[in-house]
């Protein structure tokens, strides 16, 4: 039997979760309404008498599938150059010792408290010169962003893993690199799992540079597809709805299916041998 404690902790978790989940339960069940239903007296309206698939159908019919693909190709190659410099770097401030190693980590974190309006104007006119607007090169700018946090977590792993077993390796003939790839990287692997997966869905979900970047509409990413579904003097908020539940997905289940290893590599770098 329950503790009446017990009891009233279970609640009050289930009534914190009912408050996190119902702003996604209310826009999927939106996506299904009318446009006439979710302004007006049914607006708050749990469920409509006219439910439909008819907003995502329209919206399969436009750009989004597009925009999507344009996401995941971005987002994909962000997330591999970031990872691999980013687990370069982080092996060389946490393990090998130079002058500085401390002043740099500081630097490399101080690049992403710059808020992106002060760099998207020298950004956009050197990518305007170099002819890449409009391109994956978008990828370039995304490190910018991601590069910085991913350091960081994974200096913390690199930091953990006792010495003794790169010695070990050392000295039994193995260079710096083979040492890396073979002892060092499989260790940090759900640090690394981490770092990969924020930097995913960190670049999935930016909205600024691509929109400022890839302005012709066959380069939209999903979020700035999403802000171009209105006309001249309405937003069609059925269909950003529908949207919002179709981009929200990948990330989902990216989250979902990779929990356990999120999980573990937060807290692998949090606590302490």
């Amino acid at each position: 039997m329950k503790s009446k404690s017990e009891k009233y902790l279970l609640m009050a978790i289930s009534l914190y979760l009912l408050i996190i989940v119902f702003p996604f339960i209310w826009v999927f069940l939106t996506s299904m309404k009318p446009e006439s239903e979710i302004w007006g007296r049914k607006a708050l309206r749990i469920f409509s008498d006219n439910m439909s698939f008819r907003h995502y159908q329209t919206l399969f019919r436009g750009n989004i599938l597009n925009a999507l693909k344009n996401s995941l190709i971005i987002s994909t190659i962000t997330t591999v150059y970031v990872t691999t410099i980013a687990s370069l770097s982080a092996y060389a401030i946490a393990r090998l010792k130079f002058l500085g190693r401390r002043a740099m980590l500081i630097i490399i974190l101080a690049t992403s408290m710059f808020p992106q309006m002060i760099v998207i104007g020298p950004i956009y006119r050197t990518f305007v010169r170099l002819g890449w607007t409009n391109s994956y090169f978008i990828t370039l700018p995304y490190s910018m962003i991601a590069l910085p946090i991913s350091i960081f977590i994974l200096v913390s792993h690199f930091s953990k893993i006792p010495r003794e077993m790169e010695e070990s390796a050392i000295m039994d003939g193995a260079s710096k690199a083979r040492t890396f790839f073979s002892i060092i990287l499989p260790l940090a692997m759900p640090g690394i799992f981490t770092a990969a997966i924020m930097t995913f869905i960190g670049v999935w979900n930016e909205f600024l540079l691509s929109l400022t970047l890839n302005g012709n509409e066959a380069w939209h990413t999903a979020p700035v597809a999403i802000s171009f579904l209105r006309g001249q003097f309405e937003i069609f908020w059925g269909q950003v709805t529908a949207a919002t539940v179709i981009v929200t997905i990948p990330t989902l289940f990216i989250v979902l299916l990779f929990q356990k290893q999120i999980i573990s590599g937060i807290t692998a770098g949090a606590v302490k041998e």
